[in-house]
């Protein structure tokens, strides 16, 4: 009788116990879903860096802008103001290019490169113009 009850109560213990039947499967199933979580993850990270980047090189044009359409600016003032504020920002534009155009009275910065890469064999590029007018003395009319 003592045989039959153990029997009885080891019974009911594996059908109360959740997932007694299913040893093992939840290493499978992490392995299953794992390569997706992980796509996600460096995805998302990968996104983050590229905005950063575009951030970067926008700033860098603005700043660019900001020196070239002074009155009087000498010529190379953008480009130089540009690339000063990429040194300081750090390395979140890789290869960084800058190119400022300055017309007769629009003043335009183009920067470009290439964002920091999470995902091996992925190649990005930025690039942000940034435009201004050129300052200048007028009389008033009287």
């Amino acid at each position: 009788m003592r045989v039959a009850g153990r029997r009885a109560v080891e019974a009911v213990r594996r059908r109360l116990v959740p997932g007694a039947a299913d040893r093992g499967a939840n290493p499978v199933e992490l392995a299953v879903v794992m390569p997706a979580i992980l796509l996600l993850l460096f995805g998302s990270i990968q996104v983050a860096a590229w905005f950063l980047a575009r951030s970067t090189a926008l700033h860098a044009a603005q700043s660019g802008v900001n020196a070239q359409r002074v009155h009087d600016a000498p010529g190379g003032a953008g480009v130089a103001r540009a690339q000063a504020f990429l040194t300081a920002a750090g390395d979140w534009l890789a290869d960084p290019q800058t190119s400022c155009v300055d017309g007769d009275d629009q003043v335009t910065c183009t920067v470009t490169g290439k964002p920091l890469s999470v995902v091996p064999g992925l190649s990005l590029t930025v690039s942000q113009t940034a435009h201004g007018t050129v300052e200048r003395w007028t009389e008033a009319g009287g």
